[in-house]
């Protein structure tokens, strides 16, 4: 799936997206955000919006 809208996609939809790709082949975050066109502290952001925060330890974001 591309996603050619990160910025305004619904963060809920946009977090298991992330997700996914975080499990599934990216190493990391600031790749997976470049891969989106935007910053990984953008992305980080938008899904602080629904009380989730990147856990680097386990490369995926979760309820803080």
């Amino acid at each position: 799936m591309d996603i050619l809208n990160a910025q305004e996609m619904d963060p809920a939809i946009l977090l298991g997206i992330v997700n996914e790709r975080l499990r599934l082949g990216h190493g990391n975050l600031a790749d997976l955000a470049a891969e989106f066109g935007m910053g990984s502290l953008e992305l980080e952001a938008r899904l602080a919006e629904l009380g989730f925060h990147y856990q680097p330890d386990c490369n995926q974001f979760r309820a803080s």
